[in-house]
């Protein structure tokens, strides 16, 4: 009883280092790419890793997901991502091909007045759990896109009572070459919550950078480094191939947590489904699996 209650102790405390003491980790697609969260764009899930994403969201969005971790059901995760864009700007000219694209002609599709993003997930069971919501803004100009975001997190364990703190986070991203290589940053918890006043203990604050290249068409490639003020820096990478339009094969490594991940994204229709695997050499296997659904035809004013 003592041994299960000591590894209990362990496992919650791990969890809470790798999941709660930081931004959190948003959609299938990002987990499968060794849990890249400044990069990634396209998707309402990458607007919940970095706010600056939504500003070229140009059609309302809606996803579900849900996370295992190392196949323990007390470990599981519910997510929920909203992405409204703000009025519309008039554009019928066809996307022109990458060669020689202009700055004003990369943000024509783009909101007029940028989308709003919502959040919300919950992990962990009766002993440890989490609750997050989360608001977002992101604004396109060009080939820029900014964005904020605020969170609220509520971490409640059994017999301790909860404890609620609030997080706000910067979000930049910028095409250097159109459609073909993007730069991308996030400050996580800029005003450095506090979750307990016992030895100052705070909410930590984590910057992540990286870029994404395309070389070709079905082939994008993406690198990041995750710093968080008071760990050791971890350095992801990843690899999305398109061998058909509706289809993307994954693969990615994470060195900090020394995981190996993959997955695959399907499309089909208004329909975006993504799975997930992630294997750490010590705690086992991880899975996550996400899908949103996409309105195709958004209505313009």
């Amino acid at each position: 009883m003592v041994k299960i209650s000591i590894f209990s102790v362990l496992l919650i405390g791990f969890s809470t280092a790798a999941f709660a003491q930081g931004p959190g980790l948003w959609g299938a697609r990002a987990a499968a790419l060794g849990q890249m969260g400044a990069v990634l764009a396209d998707d309402a899930w990458a607007g919940a890793g970095n706010a600056a994403a939504l500003g070229q969201l140009n059609r309302p969005a809606v996803g579900v997901g849900a996370e295992n971790r190392y196949l323990l059901p007390t470990l599981n995760t519910a997510s929920l991502v909203v992405a409204v864009p703000i009025a519309y700007r008039k554009s019928d000219a066809a996307s022109p091909p990458t060669p020689g694209v202009t700055a004003a002609v990369a943000g024509a599709d783009a909101p007029r007045y940028g989308t709003v993003g919502f959040t919300a997930q919950r992990f962990g069971g009766t002993l440890y759990s989490e609750q997050r919501l989360g608001l977002g803004y992101g604004y396109q100009l060009g080939t820029v896109r900014v964005g904020a975001r605020v969170e609220v997190l509520q971490t409640s364990i059994q017999g301790l009572g909860s404890r609620r703190v609030v997080a706000a986070s910067l979000g930049g991203q910028a095409d250097i070459i159109p459609r073909r290589l993007t730069f991308g940053a996030t400050l996580y918890n800029l005003n450095q919550a506090r979750l307990a006043e016992y030895q100052d203990e705070r909410l930590p604050t984590v910057l992540r950078a990286g870029l994404a290249w395309r070389p070709a068409e079905k082939v994008l490639l993406l690198v990041e480094t995750e710093k968080d003020v008071e760990q050791d820096a971890d350095f992801k990478a990843g690899l999305e191939y398109r061998p058909l339009p509706a289809l993307a094969l994954r693969a990615g490594l994470s060195t900090l947590s020394s995981q190996l991940t993959g997955g695959v994204g399907l499309r089909t229709g208004a329909f975006r489904i993504d799975y997930a695997a992630a294997w750490h050499e010590t705690l086992g296997l991880s899975q996550q699996v996400s899908a949103a659904y996409v309105w195709e035809k958004p209505g313009r004013p």
